[in-house]
């Protein structure tokens, strides 16, 4: 039934006729005569249909038919609570059925409101009326009476108020001394029992206040732009004025039917449902608002008429809204935002992370090594991990690097490291074929490490050297290690296939510095050689190496290596 009958009945029902609530929400104190009802003239519609009408009231989220008992009674289109309760609270719904479907004529939520025992209202169940003094004004008690005869009393701030007795209270001139707090209370004889029944109005008269305004709606009548399968909520505020009415109502309507109200509960909220309604006040203004939620917005609802209700002191507003389909809007600017600061932020931890990496590459794969104890030596017939290849002429002028490629060197790698080293003097046995030897302890080795020096140049050492890069370059079998034991400014005595080599596998001794088992030549020369567990003892410091009593002595069964040949 479109609302428009419910609103004509009641702007048009006689003085006498009891005024029905259409509000959905309803506020009324305990121990009060109440009622609710729909115009009589729907009901004799009802009848002449040959219609039955049922009062449910709301219990474990299902509609169920109320008892008549001797506090409340139900005629046709009258429910009455003689008095009402607080276990009254709750939803009620009236509808009318011809045997074979219900309709729901109308519902309302009730709510019973404790008794202030301290006082003669309570201030949840009060309207406010602001006026400007000097004008005349007149307070209305609410007609919830039977009788015309049934008594009236006005009280102002719980007190009697001049013995005044009528409906309405009038002031012809208001000053600031009217303002107060204004309680009428009829008194109705029911079955030789008196109830009662109240009505409070908070009256302020100021010196300026504000004009009168009328009724409305905030905004025009709109088309809301959205997308198939978005959320939509459509919000409805009204302004009432200057004061809260009493009868104050808001709500939506969708093609004259009524939505459902939100539970509050998302997996189980109906496609579409209307929000509770609310109450504001700002500075001396009073509004109410009520939301639309449009869970997923479909193609039928384009084509769908929202309609947004305002009623209050008989006077109605309403504003329709419409849905259209808007143009994909481009990304918000606080999301492209973000997501360009966030790139950045990941290409530079991207950089700083490469950086690293090339940086710390030779330890990040030392560490690797050690936490997963790898083994590129098991299973690949090799005998010794590296042939060292030296400067072994009688003639040499440095003995340093004899000493070096005999003490330091096996000491560190051997010792602390694991590896084991194949040095010709120490573990070719004297008479043999000195180049079957070389070739073969070549072929025996996993890398051949080549101690270069301005003095490296000797039959010998180019024979070694030369069969390193046939193995490196040819045969593939063996890499090289360069160490540049003392600093080289020109590498053109060197053979021109040794450039071929790539330049990372060239480690620069430094003396004293490069000592420490954790300098970074170390590092360096463990980085070229096959990965092997590393041995637990390993020590700090070799500062003060003792390389002349306890060092390995040199073979020198023969220093020329031509007659050897």
């Amino acid at each position: 039934m479109p609302l428009v009958i419910f609103l004509l009945m009641f702007i048009i029902g006689s003085a006498t006729e009891k005024l029905c609530p259409l509000r959905a929400s309803i506020d009324i104190l305990e121990g009060e005569y109440f009622f609710l009802c729909f115009p009589e003239s729907m009901q004799e519609h009802f009848q002449k249909a040959e219609y039955t009408v049922n009062w449910n009231k709301e219990d474990a989220g299902k509609q169920k038919l109320i008892k008549e008992t001797h506090r409340i009674v139900s005629q046709m289109n009258f429910l009455e609570f003689w008095p009402v309760e607080l276990s009254d609270s709750g939803n009620y719904s009236v509808t009318r059925s011809d045997g074979k479907q219900n309709f729901t004529i109308q519902k309302w939520t009730l709510n019973v409101l404790e008794r202030n025992k301290s006082s003669c209202f309570n201030e949840n169940h009060l309207t406010t009326e602001i006026k400007n003094a000097g004008s005349g004004h007149s307070l209305k008690c609410s007609d919830l009476s039977v009788n015309e005869n049934d008594s009236i009393t006005w009280y102002k701030d719980c007190k009697n108020y001049q013995n005044k007795t009528e409906r309405e209270l009038d002031f012809k001139t208001l000053t600031i001394q009217h303002s107060g707090i204004y309680t009428c209370k009829i008194l109705i004889t029911h079955e030789g029992r008196i109830f009662h029944s109240t009505s409070t109005i908070h009256l302020v008269v100021e010196e300026d206040a504000p004009e009168a305004v009328t009724l409305e709606i905030v905004g025009l009548d709109e088309e809301v732009e959205t997308q198939i399968g978005k959320e939509e909520i459509l919000n409805c505020t009204g302004f009432l004025g200057y004061y809260m009415p009493e009868d104050a109502s808001l709500y939506w309507s969708i093609n004259q039917t009524f939505p459902e109200k939100c539970s509050g509960i998302p997996e189980n909220e109906p496609s579409i449902c209307e929000e509770e309604f609310k109450k504001s006040r700002i500075g001396n203004k009073f509004y109410v608002t009520r939301l639309l939620r449009i869970k997923k917005v479909t193609d039928e609802d384009m084509h769908l008429n929202f309609t947004c209700m305002l009623q209050a002191d008989e006077g109605m507003r309403v504003k329709i809204v419409k849905l259209k389909k808007g143009n994909i809007q481009d990304l918000p600017v606080h999301i492209f935002t973000t997501g360009m600061v966030l790139a950045v932020i990941f290409l530079c931890v991207a950089v700083v992370m490469v950086v690293v990496c090339v940086t710390f590459r030779v330890d990040l794969v030392l560490f690797y090594r050690n936490i997963y104890r790898r083994d590129d030596t098991a299973g690949d017939g090799k005998e010794y991990d590296a042939f060292v290849s030296y400067l072994k002429d009688c003639l040499s002028p440095s003995e340093e690097e004899r000493e070096f490629a005999l003490n330091i060197l096996p000491m560190i790698l051997e010792e602390n490291f694991g590896y084991k080293l194949c040095i010709f003097e120490r573990d070719v046995s004297p008479g043999g074929a000195v180049v079957d030897d070389i070739h073969s302890f070549i072929d025996k080795s996993r890398r051949l490490i080549i101690i270069l020096s301005q003095n490296y140049i000797s039959d010998r050492a180019i024979y070694e050297l030369e069969s390193g890069l046939h193995k490196a370059l040819v045969e593939r079998k063996t890499k090289i290690i360069l160490i540049e034991y003392m600093p080289i400014s020109d590498y053109n005595f060197l053979p021109e296939s040794l450039s071929l080599l790539p330049s990372q596998r060239v480690v620069k001794w430094k003396k004293d510095k490069s000592l420490p088992v954790n300098s970074r030549f170390w590092k360096n020369l463990r980085y070229l050689m096959p990965a092997k567990p590393t041995k637990s003892n390993t020590k700090g410091q070799y500062n003060n190496l003792d390389l002349g009593s306890e060092g390995v002595q040199p073979w020198t069964g023969g220093c020329d290596f031509n007659s050897v040949l």
